[in-house]
Parts: C-alpha cells; structure tokens; sequence
C-alpha cells in the first residue's frame, strides 16, 4: 500500500514544502519566478514532445497555442473579476477568483485546444517538412491576429492578471501562483503518462512507427491525430495562461519563433519520446538560461580587466542564445537521442516500477 502511493506522498510533501517556503519568504521572489517558469517550461516541452516524441511528427509553432492559452485565460480572468479600462466594472465579485481560477486557465487551454485544430486538420495528409512549415504559418497567423486587434491592447500587449492574483490572496494569505503552477504541472504530466500508456494512446506510437501499417492494423490515424494535436495544443495554452498570469502582463511578442524554438530545443535535449526526458531538459535548459544571466556580466567584466574587449563595449546577453544552440549542437553530435533517448526512468532503474504503476 505505501509503494502504491509513494508516489502522491512526495508529490504532496514537495508541493507542501514549496509553500511553506514560499508562505515564510525562505524563497526569493526571483527563486520563485524562476521555479514558476520551470514549471511552465516542463508542461511546454511535454506537450510538444507529445507530437513530436511519441507520434513521429514535426511541428515547429508550439508558442502559437500558448499564446491562445495566454490571451484567453487574461482577458476571461480580467473580464470577470477585475477592473479595467477595456471591460470596464468586474462582471463577478473578486471574492470568487480563487475558486474560478482553475477554470479561467482551463479555458485558455480549451480555445489553444480548438486552435490546435488548424493544425490537426492539415496534418491527415502532410507530414515532415510540410507540417513543419504550417505550423510556423499558424504560430505567425495567431501572432498576427492579436497584434491587429486593438481592442485587447494589440503589439502593445495586454496587462491586469495581478489584480486577479491580488484577489485570490486577499481571500487567503497564500502564494497562490506557485500553488497553481505545481498543480498543472504535476496535472499535465499525469494526463499525458496516462494517455501515452492507455490502449487507446498505443495508436500514437504506431503513427510513429509506421503511419500506413497503423491504418492496415485499424488504427484511425487521422482521429489518433486530431486528439494528439488537440491535447499538445491544450496543454500549451495552459502553460500560456500561467505564463500570462506569472507575469501579469501579456504581449504577442512574446510568443514568436523564438519562443517556439525554445520549445523546440528542450525536446531535442530531454529525448524525443521520453516523458522524463522533458521533464529534465525542462529544469536543465531554465537553469541554463538564468546561469547565462550572470555569467555574461562575469564574463565582461573578465574581459575588461585583461583588455580583451574596449571598455566601452559588452558582451549582449543576446549571445545566450549563441551558446545555448551551440550546446544543442554539440549534443547532436556526441549523443543525438538526447539525455534520455526514448527511455523513462523506469528504465534506467527497473526497481522504481513498482513504486508508480498504474493500478
């Protein structure tokens, strides 16, 4: 009985944990984005090795759907429970925030879910390279969409989302957002294990092995696709919402190529079909990003005093993503499966099995 549920026991101590740190500020507030974002990057690099991982295909416009999923959830939670100038008096009493915010961001991730469908609908009859063009279309398609409506604050972006957070903390003293991102992060690992695992999900990884076989053995490929595609897009769009919630200011911007290739390299680097794979690259390639935040300025300042550059100039920290593609490629060459290959830690270690299979 307690190797059965091993698993939730950690869970709830870690996320107990988290709080309690969080609660007595034993956590910084940047430590906390950073763990925040952590969260948002491993449901994000998941979803998309849903897709890309486990039923073979390749799509290259992941950020699109989180900027559904961002947008969506910003603009439904502000219109209900907060002022502002574009909705005007909150349509509901701020006091409800706390018990309607699960379902704001599910909302957001239902609208990515549907927006996965200009997606889906192409990919019955286009895979690799093809797919891989239209899902950059749709990526700037979105993108374009909200720029040009200036109603939600078009290029400008659009902000309120803290006003709502305020709320939920006002009802009770907690830290609410870290709360929520460990909740759907642990959701979405857990609704994708369970569908990758499931009879039905086994369809997937035959789309992967062999699409034509797949439809020889009854496999509906093109509704195992819709599905796939829909879930990956939900998935990103709740990310999205948390992501706009984290910062409380959203903007299309933010959800360009660069954030998809993002995306794009934390897959590549955890292991395309490997769950814990993503869940790692996705810890790893944030710490990567924050080191690289302070490494630069130490790099400078280096430089400086042994006169390798003028005094007058520095190293961007544009030049992280330099170094980051570069790691990327080096991996290609000395180990391209990635850090995991299509294997979950089960694997590695055999004896975990028994502390988390499905009953």
């Amino acid at each position: 009985m307690l190797q059965r549920y091993s698993v939730h026991l950690i869970l709830a101590l870690s996320g107990g944990l988290l709080v309690y740190l969080a609660d007595q500020e034993y956590l910084s507030l940047y430590t906390m984005s950073v763990l925040m974002f952590m969260g948002v990057n491993v449901i994000l690099s998941a979803s998309l090795n849903l897709v890309n991982g486990y039923m073979g295909e390749f799509s290259c416009g992941h950020a699109g759907f989180m900027c559904v999923g961002a947008y969506v959830s910003s603009l439904l939670g502000v219109w209900l429970f907060a002022k502002d100038k574009v909705f005007g008096a909150a349509l509901l009493n701020p006091e409800y925030a706390l018990y309607a915010f699960p379902f704001v961001i599910l909302a957001g991730g239902i609208a990515a879910a549907l927006a996965g469908l200009l997606v889906a609908v192409p990919s019955y009859k286009t895979r690799g390279d093809y797919l891989a063009i239209i899902t950059i279309a749709v990526n700037y398609i979105i993108i374009s969409a909200i720029e040009n409506i200036g109603a939600i604050g078009g290029s400008r972006g659009f902000m309120g989302m803290k006003r709502l957070v305020n709320s939920m903390e006002d009802i009770i003293e907690l830290p609410w957002m870290p709360i929520w991102v460990f909740i759907f992060t642990v959701f979405s690992i857990w609704l994708i294990r369970r569908y990758v695992s499931s009879t039905f999900g086994k369809g997937v990884s035959a789309i992967c092995q062999d699409e034509v076989a797949a439809e020889i053995m009854s496999v509906n490929t093109n509704k195992m696709k819709t599905i796939t595609f829909m879930l990956s897009a939900g998935l990103a769009g709740i990310a999205g919402g948390l992501f706009a919630y984290i910062l409380g200011y959203v903007n299309p911007g933010s959800f360009n190529i660069m954030k998809s290739t993002e995306v794009l390299v934390m897959v590549y680097l955890g292991g395309m079909g490997s769950l814990t794979g993503s869940i790692l690259s996705a810890v790893l390639f944030t710490f990567m990003l924050e080191g690289f935040r302070f490494i630069i300025p130490l790099v400078n300042d280096f430089a400086h005093q042994v006169h390798l550059i003028p005094d007058s100039y520095d190293i961007s920290p544009v030049w992280r993503w330099v170094l980051i593609p570069l790691l990327l490629i080096i991996l290609m060459q000395f180990r391209p499966e990635g850090i995991m290959g299509n294997r979950e830690l089960k694997d590695i270690f055999p004896r975990l099995k028994k502390f988390y299979r499905f009953k």
